[in-house]
C-alpha cells in the first residue's frame, strides 16, 4: 500500500513540472541557408516569469557551453559573435522558443541546446539538445603520389577534398592502359581517400580515378601512373643516350674513313690501269738474258689485259658521253622551251609593228596626197612664169627693133628698166 502511494506521487509531481523538448535530435540544412532550431517547453502552471537561454557547445562535449541568446522578460541579450544574425521566436502562450539563424555556415555544424527557466517551477526537462549539421558539397578533390613509381616499390595514392559536409567518402575505380575497368589487386587496401599499392609491376600502370561524395553531390579527379625499370631514371637515360650516340658517331667515322680508303685505292687502281706499258705493269720486267723477248703465251696474256683495259676506258667514255648528251638535252629542252617563249613575244612584237606600219602608210597617203596638191599648185606657178618671161622677151625684142629703125642720133638713146617682179609671185624652187 505505501508503494502505491509513493508511485502515484511521483507520477503526479512528475505531471505538474516543467518540460523542455526539442522535435528531432538532428536538422540538416545547406550552407548559406536561414534557419530556425524548434524548442517546446510545458509548464505546470501560468508562469508569471520565462528566461530563455541558447548555447552552443564550440569543442568537445567537456568543452564549456557559448552563449547565443539570452531572453529576459524586458529584454534580449545577444553577443557580438551571433549578433545580427540570431534571433529568437517567442511564444509563451504555445510553449515556443524558437532559435533562428542566418547565413549559417561551417562553423554552426555544432550542437545546440534550449534551457527555459522558470521561477517556482526548477523541476523536471530544463535542457534540451539538438545537433544542426550544415551541408557542404564535396570540393573537387586534388590526386597525388606519394613514392616513387619504379618495379617492386610500394606507392600510395591520396585524394582529398578541401571541404565538405558531412566528411565525403572517398572511393577507387582503376583503369588500365587501354582504359578498361580492371580489378583491384587483394594486396591494395583504400582507407579514408588513401590507396596503397604494394610491389608495383608495369600491369599496375594505368588510370586511377578518385570520387568524393557525400548527401549532397560528388566530385573525382584522376591520377595516371607509368611505372618505370628502376634504371629509367633521368640520369641514366641520359647516359644511355649519350653512349649511344658516341657509337654511331665513331661507327659512322669508321665507315668515313673505310669510304676514303676505299676511293683511293680505286683512283690508284684505275691510273695504273691507264698507265702505258713502260710505265703500267709490265713496266719492271726486264728481256730474257740472251736478248729475246718473253714468250707468245706472255704476248697474249699482255694484249689481252691491254685490250681490256681500252675495253673499260671506252665504256666509261661512252658512259661520259651518254651523259653528256643526256645533259645536252635537258639543255636543249630548256632552249626550245626558251625560244618558243621568245617567238610568241616576237609574234606579239611584229603585231605591234604591224599596227604601227599601218598608221605609218595612212599618214605616208596623207603626205602623197598634199605632195600631189603641191606639184598641182606649182606647176601652174611654173606656166604663168613661162608665160610672163615670153612676154617679156617678146617686148624686149620689139624695142630693140623700133631703136634699129629710129634715125641716127649721137646721142645713146636711154636703155629700157627691166620689168619689175610682181610682188605676188612666188618664188621658185630649184632642183
Amino acid at each position: 500500500m505505501v508503494v502505491v502511494v509513493s508511485l502515484c506521487f511521483v507520477v503526479f509531481s512528475l505531471a505538474g513540472a516543467l518540460k523542455v523538448s526539442i522535435p528531432k535530435p538532428e536538422y540538416e540544412h545547406a550552407r548559406g541557408d536561414n534557419i530556425t532550431l524548434p524548442c517546446n517547453f510545458l509548464p505546470k502552471g501560468k508562469p508569471p516569469m520565462v528566461i530563455i537561454i541558447w548555447t552552443v557547445n564550440l569543442g568537445g562535449p567537456s568543452d564549456p557551453a557559448t552563449m547565443i541568446l539570452t531572453r529576459y522578460p524586458t529584454s534580449t541579450d545577444v553577443p557580438p559573435l551571433y549578433e545580427g544574425r540570431a534571433s529568437l521566436a517567442l511564444d509563451i502562450a504555445k510553449g515556443k522558443a524558437d532559435l533562428k539563424l542566418s547565413s549559417i555556415t561551417l562553423q554552426d555544424n555544432k550542437v545546440f541546446s534550449c534551457r527555459v527557466q522558470i521561477p517556482g517551477d526548477d523541476e523536471g526537462k530544463l535542457v534540451d539538445s539538438v545537433r544542426l549539421v550544415v551541408l557542404v558539397a564535396p570540393s573537387k578533390p586534388v590526386c597525388a603520389l606519394q613514392g616513387t613509381a619504379e618495379y617492386g616499390q610500394n606507392v600510395n595514392l591520396t585524394c582529398l577534398s578541401a571541404e565538405g559536409s558531412p566528411t565525403p567518402v572517398y572511393s577507387w575505380e582503376q583503369r588500365d592502359v587501354r582504359n578498361t575497368p580492371r580489378l583491384r589487386d587483394p594486396r591494395t587496401t583504400d582507407r579514408g581517400g588513401i590507396l596503397s599499392l604494394y610491389n608495383i609491376s608495369m600491369d599496375t600502370s594505368g588510370y586511377f580515378i578518385c570520387t568524393s561524395k557525400n548527401k549532397i553531390r560528388s566530385a573525382s579527379c584522376n591520377i595516371t601512373l607509368k611505372v618505370l625499370p628502376p634504371s629509367m631514371n633521368l640520369g641514366s637515360s641520359a647516359g644511355i643516350i649519350g653512349g649511344v650516340i658516341a657509337v654511331l658517331l665513331v661507327l659512322a667515322l669508321i665507315i668515313l674513313i673505310c669510304c676514303c680508303c676505299k676511293k683511293r685505292k680505286q683512283r690508284e687502281a684505275e691510273k695504273y690501269a691507264m698507265a702505258t706499258p713502260e710505265e703500267g705493269a709490265f713496266a719492271d720486267k726486264e728481256p730474257v738474258g740472251n736478248g729475246k723477248r718473253r714468250d707468245s703465251r706472255d704476248e697474249e696474256e699482255r694484249s689481252e689485259y691491254d685490250r681490256r683495259v681500252i675495253t673499260d676506258d671506252r665504256r666509261v667514255v661512252d658512259d661520259d658521253r651518254r651523259v653528256v648528251n643526256d645533259d645536252r638535252r635537258v639543255v636543249n629542252d630548256d632552249r626550245r622551251v626558251d625560244d618558243d617563249d621568245r617567238r610568241s613575244d616576237y609574234t606579239a612584237r611584229r603585231s605591234d609593228y604591224d599596227d604601227r606600219r599601218s598608221d605609218f602608210d595612212d599618214r605616208r597617203s596623207d603626205y602623197d596626197d598634199r605632195r600631189s596638191e603641191y606639184s598641182d599648185r606649182r606647176d601652174r606657178y611654173d606656166d604663168r612664169d613661162d608665160r610672163r618671161r615670153d612676154d617679156r622677151r617678146r617686148d624686149d625684142y620689139r624695142n630693140e627693133s623700133d631703136r634699129y629703125d629710129e634715125p641716127y642720133d649721137d646721142a645713146e638713146p636711154a636703155r629700157p628698166k627691166p620689168p619689175s617682179v610682181p610682188n605676188n609671185k612666188p618664188p621658185r624652187d630649184t632642183y
